[in-house]
C-alpha cells in the first residue's frame, strides 16, 4: 500500500499545519461550546485564512469557529465537535459505561522551556508529569480530546461505538445483511455480534502495521515539537532553516512567544512526542480501518437516537437539538475525533491524520475483499460510503 507524501518541510503546506498547531495549543482549554465567541478561536479562525495552502475545510473559502480544527469527512462538520460515541454511555455487557473521564487541569502544557524541549529530544524522561483535574469530565475540550487519546488502547473508541451500535438492534444493521431478509433465522457467527466485533479489533492491528511501515521504511516525517524547536532557533537566531515565511510572520507564532517566552510548541504531554516518526498516524490508521469495518456492517444513514452534547464544563450531557446526526456522519467524526485528537496534544499534524485514515481504509478494505467470497449465506455484498464520499460495493 502507498500514500502520499507529507508536505515538505519548507512549503506552505507545512507552515499551515504547524501554524493550526500552535493555535490548537493556545485554544486547548476552550470549550467547544464556546467557539463562536472566545477571542482566542475567533483569532485563530482569521489567522488561519490567511495561509495560501492550509487544507482545513472552509466555508466560502474561509476557516470560521464552526469548521476549526475539524476533518473534512462526510458528517465532520453536522452537530458538536466531538462524536456521539465519545459522550453516550456504553452498554457494556451487565455494566454501563459512563463516558465521563479523567482529564488534566487547565494549562497543563509542557516543552515551552528550551532546555526541557532539548532534555526530552535528546532521550532524557520528564522532569515532571501531567496534572489531573479531580473530577472526571466528558469531552468538552480539545485538553480533554488529547488526554483521552494518550490513554486509549487501539480500537477503544471503536468498540464502545460497535457496543452502542449493537444496542440498537436490526433496525441499525446494514440493509445489504443477509439475515434481515430472513423469516427464520437470525445471524451470530456471521453478519451479527461476534462477526462485527471481531472484524473492529483485526482492522486495527492490521492497520498498524501498514502503517508502521510507511513511518519507518518510507517517510520518517519530523513530529511537530521538533519543527517547533527549529522555529524557535530560526526566530533566535540559532540556526538557519528553509522555513516558510507565512508561519514565520503569523499571529500563531507571535501569540506563543507572548505567552511562553519561547517559539516552541506547547505539548499536553511531559513525555512529548513518542520515539517513533509522525506520519502517518498510528492512531488514525486504525481509526480509519475500524471506521470503515462500522460502516460496512451498520446502516450508516440510520439517525442517531436521542443525542448529546457536553456542557461547557464537561459535568454533564445536555439534549443536542440541531440538524440530524446519522450513523455514517458520527462514525466518520469519530475517526476524525480520535486520529486528530494526537493533533490537539500537540504530537501529529493535519495530514499524518488525514492520510492515516485513508491508509487504514484502504486496509479494511482489503479485508473486506479477502472475506467476501467466504459467506454461505445468500450475501449481496458489503456496500458504504469511502471518506472521500464516494461509494464502494465490495
Amino acid at each position: 500500500m502507498s500514500m502520499l507524501p507529507a508536505p515538505a518541510f519548507s512549503s506552505a503546506w507545512n507552515a499551515g499545519e504547524m501554524a493550526e498547531l500552535y493555535w490548537l495549543a493556545l485554544t486547548r482549554d476552550v470549550p467547544f461550546a464556546r467557539y463562536n465567541t472566545n477571542p482566542l478561536t475567533l483569532a485563530a479562525a482569521s489567522d488561519l485564512s490567511k495561509f495560501s495552502d492550509f487544507r482545513g475545510p472552509k466555508i466560502g473559502g474561509e476557516i470560521t469557529t464552526g469548521t476549526l480544527f475539524r476533518g473534512d469527512t462526510p458528517g465532520d462538520l453536522v452537530g458538536p465537535d466531538i462524536s456521539q460515541f465519545l459522550w453516550k454511555d456504553i452498554p457494556f455487557g451487565a455494566a454501563t459505561v459512563v463516558q465521563r473521564n479523567r482529564t488534566t487541569v487547565a494549562g497543563d502544557d509542557y516543552l515551552t522551556s528550551y532546555q526541557e524541549w532539548l532534555n526530552i529530544q535528546n532521550g532524557f524522561p520528564p522532569s515532571t508529569s501531567n496534572q489531573f483535574d479531580p473530577r472526571p469530565r466528558y469531552i468538552r475540550n480539545n485538553r480533554d480530546l488529547g488526554e483521552w487519546n494518550q490513554r486509549d488502547f487501539t480500537y477503544q473508541g471503536f468498540l464502545s461505538a460497535c457496543l452502542i451500535l449493537l444496542s440498537y438492534g436490526s433496525v441499525a444493521l446494514s440493509q445489504t445483511n443477509p439475515y434481515l431478509r430472513s423469516v427464520t433465522q437470525h445471524g451470530f457467527a456471521t453478519f451479527a455480534a461476534p462477526h462485527i466485533l471481531d472484524f473492529v479489533a483485526r482492522a486495527a492491528r492490521a492497520a498498524n502495521l501498514a502503517g508502521w511501515f510507511q513511518k519507518f521504511l518510507v517517510h520518517r516525517r519530523l513530529r511537530p515539537e521538533a519543527f517547533g524547536g527549529r522555529v524557535h532557533n530560526q526566530l533566535t537566531g540559532a540556526a538557519d532553516y528553509p522555513i516558510n515565511e507565512e508561519l514565520l510572520n503569523s499571529q500563531a507564532v507571535s501569540e506563543v512567544f507572548n505567552k511562553y517566552g519561547t517559539y516552541l510548541l506547547p505539548v499536553a504531554y511531559p513525555q512529548g512526542s513518542p520515539y517513533h516518526p509522525a506520519y502517518p498516524a498510528g492512531h488514525s490508521c486504525g481509526a480509519g480501518a475500524c471506521a470503515t469495518m462500522l460502516k460496512a456492517f451498520f446502516k450508516e444513514w440510520f439517525i442517531i437516537p436521542d443525542p448529546v452534547v457536553a456542557s461547557a464544563d464537561g459535568l454533564s450531557l445536555l439534549p443536542y437539538s440541531g440538524e440530524p446526526l446519522t450513523v455514517g456522519g458520527e462514525i466518520n467524526k469519530l475517526a476524525t475525533n480520535v486520529g486528530y485528537g494526537r493533533n490537539t496534544a500537540g504530537v501529529h499534524w493535519r495530514t499524518d491524520g488525514s492520510e492515516g485514515l485513508k491508509l487504514g481504509e484502504a486496509v479494511a478494505i482489503g479485508i473486506l475483499q479477502d472475506y467476501r467470497n467466504t459467506y454461505n449465506e445468500d450475501f449481496r455484498g458489503f456496500s458504504f460510503t469511502k471518506f472521500d464520499g464516494t461509494t464502494i460495493i465490495i
